[in-house]
């Protein structure tokens, strides 16, 4: 196999391994509980990472236009990811703060919270 051939079968591979891992991610998000978003974007990272290697070399107008065509059809995917992943973080944030309210004023019974002591000096 020659170089360039190799060099098309990985940029392929990594493409439609990162594909696959940002279309689980996106079905997952928002509808699936159980999903592992911390092990899903460990190898989405990886995937990133070795695409990133493999085309530290290549330059982009010598990329096979079926190569291109799927690169930008990925890109978008990882658009839409980015957009899910940002608004599944900021639901997170918004349900922690809740909590954090509700614990903060369960706590609270009419007399000083902790908080209120350490303001003064009472030494």
């Amino acid at each position: 196999m020659s170089e360039l051939a190799s060099r098309d079968h990985r940029v392929e591979s990594v493409l439609l391994r990162l594909e696959a891992i940002i279309d689980t991610e996106n079905a997952a998000i928002g509808s699936d509980p159980k999903f592992d978003l911390k092990q899903s974007n460990a190898i989405k990272s990886r995937c990133l990472y070795d695409m990133t290697m493999l085309f530290k070399d290549i330059n982009p107008d010598r990329l096979d236009k079926a190569h291109l065509g799927h690169l930008k059809a990925v890109k978008a995917k990882l658009d839409i990811n980015s957009l899910k992943v940002g608004a599944h973080m900021e639901a997170v944030r918004g349900i922690t703060d809740m909590i954090k309210s509700t614990v903060t004023e369960s706590e609270a019974d009419g007399t000083y919270s902790a908080d209120q002591f350490r303001a003064y000096d009472l030494s």
